[in-house]
């Protein structure tokens, strides 16, 4: 489902270049369960940005569902993230002024979708919070609030959810809760990869991509 073929990330600051990822190649098949690993400045959160076709590389290829999506416009990667990729975020990204359910429309909304409050609330059922529906952020807990972020991320039906320090902001009984959600929907099936520091939670998933200096250096399979 995922295959990165020798990828570079160079960041020209004018004066100096400075190389994010260094040639790197990651092939991820479908239901897999994949987290990557590394020091602030080893390069995953690049990594992470190239697979939700948030950014491209400077050099190398992408290939997404077998389409080769680094030389996508603007329009076309944006289409690409709203119907397969679910993002889910370390500080969640929920708005503050509007409730649970308005949060999980949102995606819906971008993409002109129907019945959209129907399919946030069995979102909002599936990760165990729907009785949280007509509250606000500031009124649930960061383990709801997280709940609240994976449905967001489900509401599409997209293949693929990229997770970006998911458990960062939680204690670890509610991260244990979190990655056994995370578990859950990857066995039904979806494809998961999520950046982590902790190897409590690289315990949770097949296979974990150690990176340092922009490099994959170690890579552990269970």
């Amino acid at each position: 489902m995922i295959e990165i073929e020798k990828i570079s990330k160079i960041y020209d600051l004018g004066s100096v270049k400075v190389t994010a990822i260094d040639n790197i190649s990651l092939r991820c098949h479908q239901g897999e369960f994949i987290s990557i690993m590394g020091a602030s400045g080893s390069g995953k959160s690049t990594v992470m940005n190239i697979l939700g076709c948030l950014d491209s590389p400077t050099h190398g290829s992408y290939r997404l569902d077998d389409q080769d999506v680094s030389k996508l416009n603007d329009d076309q990667l944006a289409k690409i993230r709203n119907s397969k990729i679910g993002f889910i975020f370390q500080s969640y990204n929920l708005l503050p002024k509007t409730t649970a359910l308005a949060n999980v429309q949102l995606p819906l909304i971008y993409a002109g979708t129907d019945h959209r409050k129907q399919r946030a609330i069995e979102a909002l059922e599936a990760v165990g919070i729907s009785k949280r529906a007509h509250h606000r952020p500031s009124e649930m807990s960061g383990g709801e609030q997280q709940r609240v972020a994976i449905a967001r991320a489900l509401v599409n039906n997209p293949s693929i959810i990229l997770a970006d320090e998911p458990t960062g902001n939680l204690d670890t009984t509610t991260s244990h809760s979190i990655m056994s959600i995370l578990c859950e929907l990857n066995r039904k099936g979806i494809t998961i990869v999520i950046v982590t520091h902790e190897e409590d939670i690289a315990a949770f998933t097949h296979r974990t991509i150690y990176l340092r200096d922009g490099k994959i250096t170690d890579e552990k399979r269970r």
